[in-house]
Parts: structure tokens; sequence; C-alpha cells
């Protein structure tokens, strides 16, 4: 049966999550896949930060670490978060950026496997994770190493003298989806540690942390989050490594009696030592629009409609664009999918360039992928439709190929 687009109209008048869309603020006539890079930005989140600005800030001053719950932010926002990624109130904390807590993480990791000197991770993964612990074992200097192993590869390298494994949940690139579960047993077998990046998948897709055993994690809140730009980072630690894992930014934050101001450091014994030092609050504060947003949503409906989404999308491929060279670099099974379509093209940069003046925004990965994100809380149906068929228009006239698609800035 050939799809139509009222076909797409159809689903949307259906959409239990369609009025989520109204609380987002997105230009007229645009059509945004690019949220697995910088979310939307909710509209609520002008007034919240309004109000932190002139009333908590312009009036209340210093009186509002206490009055406005500016100190216990970073931990109110992380119980928030534990709803969405299968942890307990009291395992999950907003701090510092992504790679920091990468660092962070995986040292607290090795300091608990101190005879064990090998790391899996992926070697095509985000650069910043494999950066940080490149950076991290060379300040070591205790003969630590890599291993990197790729889809498929990675139960395999795990083997007993691992330290550690650190593995993104959903792959930035592709969207494959590793199976955690799988990939943590395997770690816990031979005696190892799993630390998870959940940049792509938090917001995205239901995720279980304590359900399979998970030891660290972390991720971003300005992908699916919808934080804002450069917004927090959060950290899970299970409850059963408090008190006994040790991060070693050893800041105020972390400290027992931050505000008791002794010589030497004395660590919490809970989620809060691995915190490091004073949070952006204006930042934080926005970041909790984002997700109460959330806290009204269900997670099962998100997945679901996201699995909907890319499924259109691929077949919309398939069908209406099969003859431009174009190749499916995320996998159909919905098993092994985040809540992203990446395509191969050795054309991709300039398309993307073409299809973002047309108003659909999606980025572009050197050498050849390009990215479209479906985020189900403000992406339609007749959006994947509309979509396609101006990537079809762009196919058919070459409008990719004007000379101004073809400049390279310094963010693709």
């Amino acid at each position: 049966m050939t799809l139509t687009r009222d076909d797409f109209l159809a689903l949307d008048e259906q959409d239990i999550l369609a009025p989520f869309a109204d609380e987002f603020r997105i230009p007229e006539g645009l059509i945004y896949l690019d949220g697995n890079s910088l979310g939307a930005m909710p509209k609520a989140a002008m007034e919240r930060a309004k109000h932190v600005i002139e009333q908590e800030w312009g009036t209340d001053l210093i009186k509002s670490w206490n009055k406005a719950g500016w100190f216990d932010l970073v931990e109110r926002l992380g119980d928030k978060t534990a709803t969405l990624i299968g942890a307990d109130k009291g395992e999950v904390i907003y701090a510092d950026a992504t790679g920091l807590n990468v660092y962070k993480l995986v040292a607290a990791a090795l300091e608990m496997r101190p005879d064990r000197k090998v790391i899996v991770m992926e070697g095509s993964n985000f650069p910043t994770d494999n950066y940080m612990v490149q950076g991290l074992i060379k300040q070591l200097d205790r003969g630590h190493e890599i291993r990197f192993a790729e889809d498929g590869e990675i139960l395999d390298a795990i083997r007993d003298d691992v330290a550690c494994v650190c593995i993104t949940h959903v792959h930035y690139k592709t969207g494959h989806l590793h199976d955690m579960a799988a990939i943590t047993k395997k770690a816990h077998d031979v005696g190892a540690l799993a630390v998870w990046d959940l940049c792509h998948s938090a917001g995205a897709l239901a995720v279980d942390l304590n359900g399979c055993n998970v030891d660290f994690a972390l991720g971003c809140t300005y992908k699916y989050l919808n934080g804002g730009p450069g917004s927090q980072s959060f950290m899970f630690v299970a409850k059963r490594h408090h008190g006994k894992a040790m991060q070693p930014l050893t800041g105020w934050w972390g400290h027992d009696a931050p505000f008791g101001f002794e010589r030497d450091y004395r660590p919490r014994k809970d989620i809060r030592q691995f915190s490091t030092g004073t949070e952006p609050i204006v930042s934080l504060a926005m970041s909790e629009v984002g997700l109460d947003i959330f806290m009204r949503a269900d997670m099962g409906e998100i997945r679901k409609k996201s699995l909907k989404l890319c499924d259109l999308f691929i077949q919309l491929l398939d069908e209406r664009l099969g003859g431009y060279g174009f190749s499916l670099a995320t996998p159909k099974e919905h098993d092994r999918r985040g809540s992203q379509v990446s395509i191969y093209s050795d054309k991709g940069f300039a398309i993307m360039q073409a299809l973002i003046a047309a108003d659909v925004v999606g980025d572009f990965r050197a050498p050849d992928i390009m990215r479209f994100g479906f985020t189900p809380l403000y992406v339609s149906y007749v959006n994947v439709w509309d979509a396609v068929e101006r990537l079809k228009n762009i196919m058919e006239t070459n409008a990719w190929d004007k000379p101004e698609f073809k400049k390279v800035g310094a963010v693709t």
C-alpha cells in the first residue's frame, strides 16, 4: 500500500503525545530533526530563567541558596532524572560536563579495580569519551590501556584483565543500541565494572540501570531532555558503591561538610561526593523545565512513537529516494536502534546544508553520515512526510550541488 500525506495527518490526529508539541518553541514551517544534538526550547524556560535572574538572583540574592533551594537543585534534578533511567532516589546527581563526568566515573572504577589495567571502549564512540579516558590513563601513568572494540566485538573484548567497560548506550553516529544487560553482565562475570554513557538514550527510550545492575552512568541534558545548550551532565552511581567509589576531582561540593570549611578533604558517603564545585544555577533551572515535561509524559508512548517515526522515515527513503545512492547506517531492528536514523552519502555534507536551507534541520557527521533525530514530544508524523518530500526535491533538482552548500563551517 502506497503511503500518502493524508496517512501521516491521520496518524497525528490519533497521537496522544501531539499536545506536547505546543510546549516547545519551534519556528513556523521548520522541521526540526536535530533533537539528538540540541533539543528544542520549552516555552516555559524563558519565564523560568527570567524568574531566577530577576527574583532569585536580582532580588533575593545570596538568600536564594536556601530560600530558592539552589544548593539542593543538583539532587532534586537527579531524582527526577532517576525516574527516566531506571535509577532510585539518591543515585543521580547533576554536575559538570559530560567529558568531566566520564573522567570522574572511569577514574572511580579504576580505583576500585587497582590490579587490572584494561578499559574496554568502542573505538568509533563519540570522541570526547575516548579522549578523556586517554588523558586519564596518561595522567595516572600506571600502565592502563584502552582495548577498543566495535559493535559485535565488545563481549569478546571483555576478559579477566578488564577493570571497566565504558560504552555509549546508543551510538552517536549510527544510532545502534547496545545490549546494556548483556554487556554489563559480561563485565561483572569477569570481575569488571560497567560505565554507561546515556547521552543518546536518556529521554529517548526507557533505560533500566538498576534492572541491568549497572555500576556507573552519565548523560547529557541538552539533547532529548531539552535542557538548553551546554546544560549540565548527570551521573548515576549505584547505591552499593556509595562511600566506596571515590571520584578524583575532590572539590568542596563533594565534601561531607562543605560549609564547615575544613582544611582537608573529607568525602560525602553518598551521591553528593561526585559533585565538584558550584554549579550554574540559571542553566540548571532551565533543565528542570524540560524534565518537568517528561514527568507528565509516558516513556512507553515516547518509545512507541519514536520507533514508528523512524520506521516511516526509513520506509519513505526506500520508496521515494531509492535511486540516489543513500544507504542506511541505522539498524532496522527495534531492539537495536535508538531514536535517530542515519544514512550514508558521499555527498552528505552538501545535501544536509541544502536541507537546512529548505527548513529541514538535521546534521552531518564526518566523513559521510547524515543524521536525523526523532524527538516524539515535538516531531509530528507529517513532519516525516514533508522532510522526505523536501529531500526528494533537493535530489531531483540537484540543489545540493550549489557552491554555498559546500562551504564547511566551524560546526557541522
